[in-house]
């Protein structure tokens, strides 16, 4: 099962894309601020990451920023 980290300040837009995604088939996990999806990233690396550009702490673009600096965080996981 493919696996997608919802990553959105909004609980009911997490709530929303949630329901959505499992119904694809998605395993979910969530995270309201880009500090708290790096943190899971660094536990475990979700295949998907649906994001958002603008939140608190830390924005979409900062977070993508620290991602993209990761060993293979230039490059995709896997194929959707």
């Amino acid at each position: 099962m493919k696996s997608c980290l919802i990553v959105d300040d909004s609980r009911v837009v997490r709530m929303v894309a949630k329901k959505i995604l499992q119904e694809l088939g998605f395993e979910t996990s969530e995270a309201e601020d880009g500090k708290k999806a790096m943190e899971a990233c660094q536990k475990a690396m979700p295949d998907v990451i649906l994001l958002d550009w603008n939140m608190p702490v830390m924005n979409g673009i900062e977070f993508l920023r620290e991602l993209r600096a990761f060993p293979g965080g230039d490059a995709p996981k896997s194929r959707v």
